[in-house]
């Protein structure tokens, strides 16, 4: 892929930025090497690599859902401004 003027004047304008000359030349220079070293690891034989699915082999261990330590309905309303058994009572918002 080329990188040349009108790909980052393209790219400055997709990103609302306002750039000059200095820092365009800069970002084109870096976006330059990023592709050089993605051509690198084109390079790599990854014939027997399997796919990396998860970093880490550790599954997730979840605890069993228990009913612990409820609220009663009164005790729950007991701390709301306005209530309408057994609801909270809330401004209505449009």
């Amino acid at each position: 892929m080329q990188i040349d003027r009108d790909l980052i004047l393209k790219l400055e304008n997709l990103a609302k930025l306002q750039l000059n000359d200095a820092e365009r030349e800069r970002l084109a220079s870096d976006m330059g090497n990023i592709l050089d070293m993605v051509e690198k690891l084109k390079e790599l034989d990854t014939t027997n690599v399997e796919p990396l699915v998860y970093i880490s082999e550790v599954e997730n261990q979840l605890r069993a859902d228990e009913v612990k330590l409820q609220v009663s309905n009164e005790e729950a309303l007991s701390n709301a401004p306005e209530s309408s058994k057994p609801f909270f009572k809330v401004p209505k918002i449009i």
